[in-house]
């Protein structure tokens, strides 16, 4: 497994932009799918965002596209979640997650995720 701690949340107006950071602990980081998932107030934990190992693929939710773009730096161990444009109902807290090993396929099931962060708070304001 690969360690994964999140930066980067905060207080925002809408409309205005974040960018979280999920910095991996180990040398293999550029062997997993990344993930992000956020969990919103009183509700489910949900896959926003994710990417394959080098990078070349992404995918997103409906609810983001155009709006968030995520990326990662195999030689920092670090991958990204840019928020652009953001919405009082992106209010959540927000987590990276890893998969295991030899996944080549970007999963929104959270239980496919063996590896997850702290998560990071992110609250914006009407």
């Amino acid at each position: 497994q690969v360690q994964l701690v999140e930066s980067g949340g905060g207080l925002v107006q809408a409309g205005g932009s974040l960018r979280l950071s999920c910095a991996a602990s180990g040398r293999t980081f550029s062997s997993y799918v990344v993930g992000w998932f956020r969990q919103p107030p009183g509700k489910e934990r949900e896959f926003v965002a994710g990417i394959n190992q080098s990078g070349g693929t992404t995918y997103y939710v409906d609810s983001v596209k155009g709006r968030f773009t995520v990326s990662r730096d195999n030689v920092k161990n670090t991958a990204y979640l840019q928020m652009n444009s953001l919405k009082p109902e992106d209010t959540a807290v927000y987590y990276c997650a890893a998969m295991g090993i030899n996944y080549y396929y970007i999963s929104r099931d959270l239980h496919e995720y063996n590896s997850w962060g702290q998560g990071t708070q992110v609250t914006v304001s009407s």
